[in-house]
């Protein structure tokens, strides 16, 4: 068994005996004698082979070889600052190679210049690179700290089933065929939802679970087929227990993981407030650039865009680079006018104000009246650069947000080194789908509205808002949960709300409607995003990063070639036949 560490060794082990495994990171023959960069997942550590049979045997070994060395701890006489085990070097007595390596497809190295796709498909080499094992190792740290901290908080760990029920509201199912039930389907969970809220159903109280979770969707760099997140539901609480406690709860884990200390209470928002400012359910307070509505300051305007945009439904918003006015060039602000039409807006008007005077862009439209109250209600500054979009209310929110993230970072105005933590609140219980042709729940169908909107349910859906809760980190949505329904007559009006039919309640969700029939108490819980959470605390911006084996943005493992065929033998098991 192996027991010492590499870059556990130190001044203090001279003349220490010692029994070492690892690989060979790198190799210097210099005729006679032999240095060899020794590696673990602990780190590095030099062995030195002076003639005889361990130099034969070090002379000839290959990077990523596997060895087992034996020798005595000596002091270097060139010491490396570099490295934690620099003061000092293992001098040889028996070098044995446990196994060699073939040459390899990239360097395992901190700087590799592979491609992706590459170190996908070597994923197994990959991992034994500094970054992405360092990842995996605060991954499992971020694990064990909330384990250790929802145990002492009474919580319950209990596992829920991966082969489940298709209920599809909301993104499309993994579906799994059933040998022993021809015709039918398993589905993998798209979170452990209905099982979580069953278990407050029967008596638990609290429960946590470390759940993987599967959802078919179209995937970008912080998604994965396949994730996990940090699962908690409790019973006899409102919002106040469920934030606070996780809170404390992320308090925890980046004392525990980054020794940074959280100051609690988090910042709170309301959704309609975090898309009037930041054009986001999710905005990064890193930086400022607030969205303003200046709508008010252009209703007598003369400027046919801005006139088009007077209407109820739309809006003439604004955002203001301070300082910045002398970065913009015209061919710059023409790929930001690309960039933003992306986003279905028609174009980017902007003004610069520069020694007192409005100038470029859109200036010799504004009255008098218009520059006054701009720089009144502003509060411009000398080179302060004003960008503005207007369209309807549903587009343009959107699109300014975006374009607000993005001069963030052009600009170079967020701290990369910085956490910002807040609670969007109060988000809406619906939102309209063009593509079904009806109201599709924002959360889950089992999130309950606010008490004062419970009647708007079948009434006003457009305007009812719910009882949940998103945590945000540096603008992503790190988790998010909501207080459940508890009650079966306001189920019942939210399966009505949603327009599905008696046989579709019964066949999605018979079971689940049954239990609330017995005493259900007052519940509700949050799930935490670890792939995500991780990515957060690793600084880096790509979630495969700290998953051990993920999938492509295709949704493909390189590294195993999956999903693949299956044989003829096994379809006809399942009674499933592929068309072209």
């Amino acid at each position: 068994m192996k027991e010492i560490k590499n870059n556990s060794l130190r001044a203090s082990d001279v003349s220490r005996t010692v029994t070492l495994y690892g690989w060979v990171q790198k190799k210097r023959d210099l005729g006679g004698v032999c240095f060899i960069d020794l590696r673990d997942r602990s780190g590095i550590v030099q062995l030195v082979a002076r003639g005889g049979e361990v130099y034969e045997v070090a002379s000839g070994l290959k990077s990523e070889s596997v060895l087992k060395a034996e020798g005595t701890v000596v002091m270097r006489e060139s010491k490396n600052p570099n490295l934690d085990t620099g003061d000092i070097e293992v001098e040889l007595s028996s070098l044995e190679v446990l196994n060699s390596s073939r040459d390899l497809p990239f360097e395992i190295t901190d700087d590799t210049t592979a491609l992706e796709d590459t170190r996908l498909k070597y994923r197994y080499l990959d991992i034994r690179r500094n970054e992405i094992k360092n990842n995996l190792i605060t991954r499992h740290k971020i694990m064990m700290a909330a384990r250790n901290f929802l145990d002492q908080e009474d919580f319950i760990e209990i596992e829920t089933p991966i082969l489940c029920k298709s209920t599809p509201e909301g993104a499309r199912d993994y579906l799994v065929p059933s040998r022993v039930n021809k015709g039918k389907f398993y589905a993998l969970p798209q979170s452990p939802q209905l099982f979580k809220q069953l278990l407050m159903v029967g008596g638990m109280e609290r429960y946590f679970q470390i759940a993987k979770c599967f959802r078919d969707e179209d995937l970008r760099s912080d998604r994965q087929p396949e994730f996990t997140q940090i699962d908690m539901e409790m019973s006899f609480v409102d919002e106040e227990d469920i934030m606070g406690l996780t809170e404390k709860l992320i308090a925890h884990i980046f004392k525990e993981v980054k020794g940074l200390d959280i100051s609690l209470p988090l910042c709170r928002m309301k959704y309609d407030d975090a898309i009037r400012y930041y054009g986001s359910d999710k905005p990064d307070l890193r930086f400022g650039m607030k969205i303003m509505d200046v709508k008010d300051i252009f209703k007598h305007s003369e400027f046919q865009v801005f006139q088009n945009a007077l209407g109820d439904d739309y809006r003439i918003l604004c955002i203001k680079a301070d300082g910045k006015s002398e970065e913009f060039s015209r061919k710059k602000i023409d790929l930001l006018t690309d960039f933003i039409k992306t986003y279905k807006v028609k174009g980017l008007p902007y003004v610069k104000y520069e020694n007192k005077e409005f100038t470029s862009g859109i200036s010799k439209f504004l009255s008098d009246d218009e520059k006054k109250k701009l720089i009144e209600e502003l509060q411009l500054q000398d080179h302060d650069i004003l960008f503005f979009a207007c369209d309807h209310k549903n587009v343009v929110y959107t699109a300014l947000g975006a374009l607000r993230l993005k001069l963030g970072k052009d600009l170079g105005l967020i701290d990369e080194n910085k956490y910002e933590l807040l609670w969007v609140t109060e988000f809406l219980s619906f939102e309209w789908s063009e593509e079904e042709g009806r109201y599709l729940a924002c959360h889950h169908p089992f999130t309950a509205p606010l008490e004062r909107d419970v009647d708007k349910l079948l009434t006003d859906k457009a305007h009812c808002y719910s009882r949940a809760y998103d945590i945000v980190i540096n603008g992503y949505e790190a988790g998010g949960g909501s207080i459940r329904i508890h009650d079966e007559k306001v189920q019942e009006k939210m399966f009505q709300a949603l327009e599905l039919s008696e046989e579709d309640i019964h066949e999605k969700f018979g079971f689940f409607v049954e239990a609330l029939k017995y005493g259900t108490p007052p519940h509700g819980g949050l799930a935490l995003g670890l792939d995500r959470l991780t990515m957060l605390l690793t600084g880096t911006d790509n979630i495969r990063d700290v998953i051990a084996f993920p999938k492509t943005t295709s949704a493909s493992d390189l590294m195993s070639e999956c999903p693949n065929i299956v044989s003829k033998k096994q379809l006809e098991e399942l009674s499933i036949t592929v068309t072209e």
